[in-house]
């Protein structure tokens, strides 16, 4: 069998799927690679075609230089034969029941499926259960091509690692974990991305491990991010500031920084589901996982609750007040809104008030408008001159810094501050 085993200019490389996880690869790999990208999006495969990154993930001169050496990013599942390896970076959503989502997986191992050439290597990224990538796409790939794992193909896993707005880990900083169907294959895969990492990679020895690693990362993130949620409620009531009582226990060595907030985004919020659905199908309740969702899911509403609280308090009628959220992204100094927590404070709020103003700089309003059906003002200059009974910073964009807050309020108007972002003079609460 023809398979490359070690000279890496030999390898052709399709990706699929270019957004947030694909397309930084992608450019990445193109600095030594034949890479052809292909997206079932073709406004994306346009804008990439112009040099251009609405994710804001890829610079400007890594797109151009990217493009330069040859990397071809289409629509046309065609041109995507004659790779040898095949990368896949499709998303991994759940149900509005919480429930994965395997469409995207199914589709584009059906693409590659009927593509595939003897000795081809198909390597997927997107975030799954322990096991999905070995009895839920291997199957597809050999149904669709007629050959056999390991015989006439072979697969891999290195899960994604993408932070989206994160420029301190690019992808090419961060270390892959790899994984491969055969001994063999491992090696093509961990030397194809050992290649291009600065620091290069963690080789799992087995696939069902790397799949695990992944879903566990994010689900311990998840874990205690629910638990500072909770120790925020505590100290709510008991009337001393969360934000104090972690930076003093900040400073014991072995303290962990995390803190509480909206969890949103493509991974925390829903990676744990994966681990959740396939622990109760093979007869395990995981209690913990559960609960964590639960309580990082009401985050949302808890913080409008306790905007119209702070209101009463202050002798505002929630009913008709002008609200301002600032942020809609799920987290800051990024355009992506995916799974974002503050349509959570949007409904709960909207069940007093329809007077409910969105301002996030980051984010194009055409895109939240099909996704969310919801209004958001990209221009700071639109709200000028504007008063306001509550303002609730939801998300720490360093451009909300400069806003001239305390003029931006009526009189007994209150400042809630979910991020911990601003001076301690200026708000009302802190979460």
């Amino acid at each position: 069998m023809a398979y490359i085993t070690s000279m890496t200019e030999d390898y052709k490389i399709g990706i699929i799927g270019l957004g947030y996880v694909g397309f930084p690869l992608a450019c990445l790999l193109a600095t030594k690679y034949t890479v052809t990208g292909y997206d079932i999006n073709p406004l994306r495969v346009e804008e990439i075609n112009r040099g251009e990154d609405c994710t804001l993930e890829v610079e400007s001169g890594k797109i151009a230089d990217a493009l330069r050496r040859g990397m071809v990013c289409t629509c046309d599942k065609e041109a995507l034969r004659g790779c040898n390896v095949y990368i896949v970076t499709v998303p991994t959503p759940i149900t509005r029941h919480n429930v994965p989502d395997l469409s995207p997986l199914e589709s584009a191992s059906r693409l590659i499926g009927s593509l595939l050439s003897p000795g081809d290597t198909v390597v997927y990224e997107s975030t799954v259960y322990p096991g999905l990538t070995e009895t839920f796409c291997a199957p597809i790939l050999e149904t669709v091509s007629g050959m056999k794992l390991n015989e006439g193909f072979f697969i891999g896993y290195s899960p994604e690692r993408v932070n989206p707005g994160d420029k301190e880990h690019p992808v090419e900083r961060i270390v892959k974990i790899t994984s491969g169907s055969t001994p063999e294959a491992a090696d093509r895969i961990d030397l194809i991305y050992n290649s291009v990492l600065q620091n290069g990679t963690h080789r799992a020895p087995s696939i069902k491990v790397a799949e695990a690693a992944k879903v566990v990362e994010n689900a311990q993130r998840d874990v205690n991010i629910a638990f500072m949620n909770e120790i925020a409620k505590i100290m709510d009531v008991l009337g001393v500031d969360t934000n104090d009582v972690l930076q003093a226990a900040g400073s014991k060595w072995n303290f962990l920084p995390f803190r509480p907030g909206l969890v949103g985004g493509h991974c925390i919020g829903v990676d744990p589901y994966y681990l959740i659905e396939e622990a109760r199908l093979h007869g395990v309740t995981p209690s913990l996982l559960i609960e964590t969702r639960r309580i990082n899911a009401a985050m949302g509403s808890y913080v409008a609750e306790r905007v119209v609280c702070l209101m009463n308090k202050q002798g505002l009628t929630a009913k008709n007040a002008q609200i301002l959220i600032l942020g809609f992204s799920f987290k800051e100094n990024c355009p992506d809104i995916r799974n974002t927590r503050i349509v959570d404070i949007i409904s709960t709020l909207r069940e007093y008030t329809p007077h409910i103003t969105v301002l996030d700089p980051w984010v194009d309003p055409a895109e939240v408008r099909a996704e969310y059906g919801l209004d958001v003002c990209n221009r700071p200059e639109a709200i000028n001159g504007h008063r306001y009974d509550a303002i609730i910073l939801g998300v720490a964009h360093d451009c909300f810094r400069s806003l001239p807050l305390s003029g931006m309020t009526r009189p007994g108007g209150i400042i809630y501050d979910v991020k911990g972002m601003l001076d301690r003079e200026l708000v009302t609460k802190r979460l």
